[in-house]
């Protein structure tokens, strides 16, 4: 793997990105309009103001670094888009590891936003070093184990079969994968969840890291083993 490759290539990925209003849509208005309608009122509802954000943190995560990207890649595949790279120095490891660099950065734009937003509708979460590192570390792992998962299901299926499954799993984790609720963190949604809600409670999360990591060495080993470039 090359990496002043898979920086260049996770370049142009990003803005090809943020030109898509489609992507941009599910990356920051369904997560703000998420975030928002928590704080407001979710006090009705019994949404804890002080963990919440966090959990809108997670659920951006997912839909960038999941849903967004098997969509995208399985689009690319079908149109022949990934067939022209094959005849550039690209590698399978270039492109997998490119396409997790362009969610991480987009991410990282997401949380941002979504903190600053939170921070001026009186979010106040208590940050200690240990959270902290456990609530950037715990990032980067979902976003790999994430990644995995959707080009796993992009470099197999056909691209309408990508479109209908990934947005299927994206329901099914959003509602009940621990990502706004908490749950034991089997799963990686639930890991990922978990984790960043004790990062705002100013606590590590040492269980859900564990299993973060294990996630995403496995699906990205799986990504790595049976995507194809071509349908």
């Amino acid at each position: 793997m090359n990496g002043s490759r898979v920086v260049r290539y996770a370049n142009l990925e990003l803005r090809l990105l943020l030109r898509n209003g489609e992507q941009l849509l599910l990356a920051f208005v369904i997560p703000l309009g998420l975030l928002v309608v928590g704080l407001l009122w979710g006090a009705n509802v019994g949404v804890d103001p002080r963990t919440f954000p966090s959990s809108v943190i997670a659920v951006a995560t997912w839909s960038t670094a999941f849903t967004s990207l098997a969509v995208a890649t399985g689009y690319e595949r079908r149109y022949g888009v990934l067939e022209r790279l094959v005849a550039t120095p690209l590698t399978r490891a270039d492109l997998i590891a490119g396409k997790a660099l362009t969610a991480c950065a987009l991410v990282a734009i997401q949380s941002v936003l979504l903190s600053a937003v939170a921070l001026a509708l009186g979010w106040r979460p208590i940050w200690g070093a240990a959270g902290l590192a456990s609530a950037a570390l715990g990032v980067g792992l979902g976003i790999a184990a994430f990644a995995g998962l959707g080009l796993l299901l992009a470099g197999t299926l056909k691209a309408e079969v990508t479109l209908a499954l990934a947005n299927l799993i994206y329901l099914v984790g959003l509602v009940l994968g621990g990502l706004l609720l908490d749950q034991p963190p089997v799963l990686p949604t639930a890991a990922l969840g978990s984790l960043l809600r004790a990062a705002a409670s100013g606590v590590g999360a040492p269980l859900p890291l564990l299993i973060l990591a294990t996630w995403a060495a496995v699906l990205t080993l799986l990504a790595r083993r049976y995507f194809r470039w071509t349908s």
